[in-house]
Formats: structure tokens, C-alpha cells, sequence
């Protein structure tokens, strides 16, 4: 129970644009904190965004400008909006979960590459 799915996942061309969706099933995660990390092949995972449960958001620099961490609480759904994708962006997208001991946990990834 509250296990995080990521959706969205895919292949794009440089310069285009997806979302990923996070969503928990039967888990209410409106209370927590939110983020996304990538781990690109053969590098460490990276955190890129993380909005709280206020709705504060912060995004690394390498992303900042091109991607939007938001969630809907309605939908207890959070969203990583990616614009101007680069071959760079390429790497498995995870979703993450935290703000206390209910909260955390970890989505099993979304493949997200990106080609020139």
C-alpha cells in the first residue's frame, strides 16, 4: 500500500516536451514531500525536483527553466512537466516520497530518452 507508480515515460526528439505523472493508489500523499530524481546509465542518482506539501517548489540548476514540478491535490497526483528535453536529460525518472516515516518511499522508474 502507497507504493509510487511513474507514468509518462518514452522516447523523444531534442527540443520536445513530456509529463510524468506520480501517483499512489489507495495512499493519501497530499502531507508529504515530493520529489524527482534521475539516474542517467553508469552516473548516480540525481535529484532535478521537489515540491512541498504547501506546494513550494524547487528544481535543480541543470533543469531550471525547463522542467515544473506541480501537484494536484485533488487528484493526489504530482507532475514533472519537461520542456526543451536534451540528449543529456536521458535516464530513468523516479519518483520520490518523504516528510517522515509514512511518507517515504521510492517508485520503481520511468525511462525517459531523449535523441539529437
Amino acid at each position: 500500500q502507497g507504493q509510487l507508480v511513474e507514468l509518462g515515460g518514452g522516447a523523444v526528439q531534442a527540443g520536445g516536451s513530456l509529463r510524468l505523472p506520480c501517483t499512489a493508489p489507495g495512499f493519501t500523499s497530499n502531507s508529504c514531500v515530493m520529489s524527482w530524481y534521475r539516474q542517467a546509465a553508469g552516473k548516480q542518482r540525481e535529484w532535478v525536483s521537489s515540491i512541498t506539501p504547501s506546494g513550494t517548489a524547487t528544481h535543480a540548476d541543470s533543469v531550471k527553466g525547463r522542467f515544473t514540478i506541480s501537484r494536484d491535490l485533488a487528484k493526489d497526483t504530482v507532475y514533472l512537466d519537461m520542456t526543451s528535453l536534451k540528449p543529456e536529460d536521458t535516464a530513468e525518472y523516479y519518483c520520490k516520497r518523504d516528510g517522515g516515516s509514512r511518507c517515504y518511499a521510492w517508485g520503481q522508474g520511468t525511462l525517459v530518452t531523449v535523441s539529437s
